[in-house]
């Protein structure tokens, strides 16, 4: 079973998931790709999901109370990526990015050595399914514009602009 619950943020509501001790799911809950992220952690763990809460999950609601009040930089939940090989590379990529600081999508595709890859770079980020901690908001254009996220556009400006005060 992945054990979930719900959290809301000051910009929106999250789903939080938890398999065998670890962080598995912390996506926007109404995100149009919803159904695509549940299936494939569904199928990827065979596992169904159940409201259930966990100490992982509450360890997970009492860091993000943390950094949504300033309080936190950086998350110790243990993660589990549920994903290919190269879609873990990126959000290991994602992970590297310091707080309060900003990355383009080419800009990742280079530091996880894949210049090319830029495309296919800015897919597997929206395929993340552990928002703020794998902080994919923290991807830019790269004139540094705001680009698509998740939690829409709103949602990301405020968290970069939670980061940057």
């Amino acid at each position: 079973m992945i054990n979930i619950q719900y959290y809301q943020t000051p910009v929106g509501e999250l789903i939080l998931g938890a398999y065998d001790g670890q962080l598995c799911l912390a996506d926007w809950r109404y995100r149009k790709k919803r159904t695509n992220i549940d299936k494939r952690l569904q199928q990827g763990l065979n596992a169904e999901y159940i409201e259930k809460d966990t100490p992982i999950l509450q360890q997970t609601r009492q860091q993000l109370d943390e950094y949504f009040n300033r309080k936190r930089q950086s998350f110790d939940v243990p993660l589990l990526m549920v994903g290919t090989d190269f879609q873990k590379q990126v959000w290991q990529g994602l992970i590297a990015i310091p707080y309060g600081k900003t990355c383009s999508y080419l800009q990742l595709a280079k530091n996880i050595g894949n210049e090319k890859a830029v495309r296919a770079v800015a897919s597997a980020n929206g395929a993340n399914a552990i928002s703020i901690m794998i902080p994919c908001h923290r991807i830019i254009g790269s004139d540094g514009s705001l680009t698509g996220y998740a939690g829409g556009l709103e949602t990301k400006s405020y968290l970069l602009n939670l980061e940057y005060a």
